[in-house]
């Protein structure tokens, strides 16, 4: 199991959310904790670090920091 941790401003963006949107996206990134390249898509280049986690109004871009199992959270778009 992986450590979520998150940048300052991602995480001001994450409790602005609508609560729907902000319960989803912490299911899913609970989801990434367990499994961080099964429950997320590549961001960018595919290289197992920058990652994405998407639910249907709202993603994250992790990076994975698999040598200290740890998840941070860099940001956070609301889709609407």
């Amino acid at each position: 199991m992986y450590r979520l941790k998150y940048d300052p401003s991602a995480e001001a963006v994450m409790e602005a959310l609508p609560q729907a949107v902000s319960e989803a996206l912490t299911l899913a990134l609970a989801d990434v904790c367990a499994d961080p390249i099964g429950a997320t898509v590549p961001y960018g280049e595919d290289d197992g670090v920058m990652r994405m986690a998407v639910t249907p109004q709202a993603f994250a871009v992790i990076l994975a920091g698999h040598t200290l199992k740890t998840i941070t959270v860099l940001q956070v778009t609301y889709l609407g």
